[in-house]
């Protein structure tokens, strides 16, 4: 046996250059990630070819010199080269090699306002699209084709930075993909903000749904009451300091929020949630007496006082203040949880509201309460409700919709991120049960409300209320991992959804939030790679 492992070694030895000491071999360059391996799912993919490696010599390249192009353009360099380390720079230039962003061009029509086609390379990556929206959500797909790593931002990492070979051609399922940020109970900065955007762009997210004022606290300045900000903004869930955003504040968040191709929708919580606002001026109230600021997490026990005139001149002001900061289309009125307004206050108090929203340019947005009422033509029913929700209740928003009420739906028991995960979730709340991971994906929009039109839906929304919720490491542990899968049933068709094979592209997103220094929550569902 000696003699035999001695034969085999000196083997060894002539295949590595006849006795000569030879350099340790290096490992074996890692396949570059599937195609089809990104969230969401695209709607059409065609692997094939060779792979594109990024290398020292790379060009971004933007034929025809579009302004949006070229800022998409320089986001993507930005993005790639900390890790990489290469220079990538930004020609006008066309050419049949490098990155290629291209907007316009034979076939893109058909693509929408938000679908771009990939094609892949041994040569070239080059990314079409009709409009900017989705020139910036290939880019987004082009960023999950290459690894993790690429997320560092502290020095040069060994790469290879492959990109697979072949086409994807993606479009959205719905125009509508939403997540919404309570601000109100737990006050986030501007920067904690644009954490949360940067998070929701990767997975095609468009919509930012902020919503501004609650019983604890109201966020947003307005001129003509200021008290509501400087007083009503003044505490939070638990008796914070609170914090608001001045005009400039959210402009700012405007401002970023498009550069990520996200519009924001503005939620100002009517006629209940108001206390924030009933406590900054007496005369809302329908017996003129403030009352105390309140830092507590009870809901229904406020209400706007629906016979008084003062009270529209408010809504007048506050909405016309809100829409000219606001170049979206939406304006959300909350309306949930209005237990301490009557029905007939109600209805009156809706059928008074919808119009002030359509005198400033915006389509209203409310919970689907609204449904209760007039829904506006062209109003939007926000659904929340969830398996505990009567059957009349389920019945009246189905009605609604087969009257011309689009919906955005956001069960409380599939898209809440709040909702814990399990028992042993350290926060979030569980009045909806428990969301695990799988449960928050397992549902299809399209078909979820019966009686509801598939064509009345318009999308799906993830809220994330913030009662238990105040640093940026709390939203990423309650969002991630569940985001992604609402953003796919949001974007993706519907035969793609799968649970077996969502949760392996889930696993591989591990690597890339640990390199971005995401907080989340490692499910035991998912089958994560060991770090």
């Amino acid at each position: 046996m000696r003699r035999r492992r001695l034969l085999f070694s000196l083997l060894l030895v002539a295949a590595a250059g006849l006795g000569t000491a030879a350099a340790p071999s290096q490992p074996a360059a890692a396949a570059p990630a599937p195609l089809d391996g990104i969230i969401p799912a695209p709607a059409s993919v065609r692997p094939g070819g060779d792979s594109y490696t990024l290398g020292a010599g790379t060009r971004i390249r933007v034929p025809g010199g579009s302004d949006e192009a070229r800022r998409i353009a320089g986001y993507l360099a930005g993005m790639l080269r900390p890790a990489t380390g290469y220079g990538l720079p930004v020609t006008t230039e066309d050419g049949r090699d490098g990155l290629v962003l291209r907007l316009g061009g034979t076939g893109t029509k058909s693509l929408g306002a938000e679908g771009y086609r990939l094609t892949s390379s041994g040569r070239a990556v080059t990314i079409s699209a009709g409009r900017p929206a989705g020139l910036f959500h290939g880019v987004q797909t082009l960023r999950q084709l290459l690894p993790g790593a690429l997320e560092k931002r502290a020095g040069q990492q060994p790469g290879p930075w492959r990109i697979p070979g072949g086409t994807i051609a993606d479009s959205p399922r719905y125009p509508y993909r939403g997540a919404m940020l309570d601000v109100s109970r737990h006050f986030f900065t501007v920067d904690q903000v644009k954490r949360y955007i940067d998070q929701l762009a990767m997975y095609k997210i468009n919509k930012l749904h902020l919503h501004l004022s609650d019983d604890q606290g109201w966020r947003i300045a307005i001129a003509s009451w200021p008290k509501l900000a400087t007083y009503g903004g003044s505490t939070q869930v638990g008796g914070g300091k609170g914090g608001y955003y001045t005009k400039d504040d959210y402009r700012e968040i405007v401002r970023y929020a498009a550069s990520r191709y996200l519009t924001v929708v503005p939620e100002i919580d009517m006629p209940g949630h108001t206390n924030a606002a009933l406590a900054s001026y007496a005369e809302l109230n329908c017996n003129g007496q403030a009352p105390p600021l309140y830092t507590g997490t009870n809901v229904g026990f406020s209400s706007l006082c629906v016979p008084k005139k003062v009270t529209y001149d408010f809504i007048d002001d506050v909405i016309r203040e809100i829409a000219a900061l606001t170049p979206g289309r939406y304006l959300h009125i909350g309306g949930d949880e209005a237990h301490s307004t009557s029905h007939e206050d109600y209805v009156t108090f809706m059928d008074k509201v919808q119009p002030v929203v359509a005198k400033y340019g915006k389509t209203a947005i409310g919970w689907h309460q609204l449904t209760g009422a007039h829904p506006a033509k062209g109003a939007v029913a926000q659904y929340w409700g969830y398996d505990a929700t009567g059957a009349a209740e389920r019945q009246q928003v189905a009605d609604a919709a087969q009257n011309g009420t689009g919906l955005i739906l956001s069960p409380a028991d599939r898209a809440y991120l709040d909702m814990k995960y399990d028992k042993n979730t350290p926060l979030g709340l569980h009045w909806a049960g428990y969301v695990s991971v799988q449960r928050s994906y397992e549902w299809d929009p399209g078909t979820y409300l019966n009686g509801a039109p598939e064509d009345s839906v318009l999308g799906v929304e993830a809220p994330l209320w913030s009662e238990t919720l105040s640093t940026s490491a709390h939203i990423e542990y309650m969002a991630f991992p569940r985001l992604p899968g609402i953003a796919e049933l949001g974007w993706s068709p519907a035969n793609t959804h799968d649970w077996p094979s969502y949760r392996e592209r889930l696993a591989a997103q591990g690597p890339r939030w640990d390199a971005l220094g995401i907080n989340y929550y490692r499910s035991p569902e998912v089958p994560w790679p060991a770090k």
